[in-house]
């Protein structure tokens, strides 16, 4: 076990199969099939991401260097915590924009029965250990362990 220590955007402790992107996550392009089209498991739709592409995304530890795209990005996390399609939480190697950040504070304020914790500021080390599959704990005091 390897652990880490970021800083806390939305609290929260979890545990779930880390999912991992080394590559940027466009929110808009990602979660359009289940924002839109009922994809309940969120199966990513960004062709231009690779490690996601296909893959679904709901109940996963989503590890990723930093979110990209347009200013949907916060709305588009809100709404995907809206419909309960969203990661088990979201972990970030590098600081959150200020739009995806706002998104999932939103959701945690507005949303009291879903839960997404939100770590950032893991560091490129995090993105370099953690593996598809490997499980990854979440704790509120920014925390992630990963096994």
């Amino acid at each position: 076990m390897k652990q880490f220590q970021g800083r806390v955007i939305s609290g929260g402790e979890v545990t779930a199969p880390a999912l991992v992107s080394h590559g940027g996550l466009n929110t808009l392009a990602s979660f359009q099939k289940a924002l839109q089209f009922g994809d309940k498991k969120a199966t990513c739709g960004d062709q231009n991401n690779p490690d996601l592409y296909g893959k679904q995304m709901v109940g996963t530890a989503l590890c990723l260097p930093q979110t990209i795209g347009s200013t949907t990005g916060g709305m588009v996390l809100y709404c995907a915590c809206s419909m309960k399609r969203n990661p088990a939480c979201l972990l970030f190697s590098e600081p959150i924009d200020s739009l995806a950040a706002a998104g999932a504070i939103l959701a945690d304020v507005w949303l009291p029965d879903v839960k997404m914790p939100v770590i950032d500021s893991l560091g490129k080390e995090f993105l370099d250990y953690v593996k598809d599959g490997m499980s990854v704990t979440v704790h509120e005091n920014g925390t992630v362990d990963v096994e």
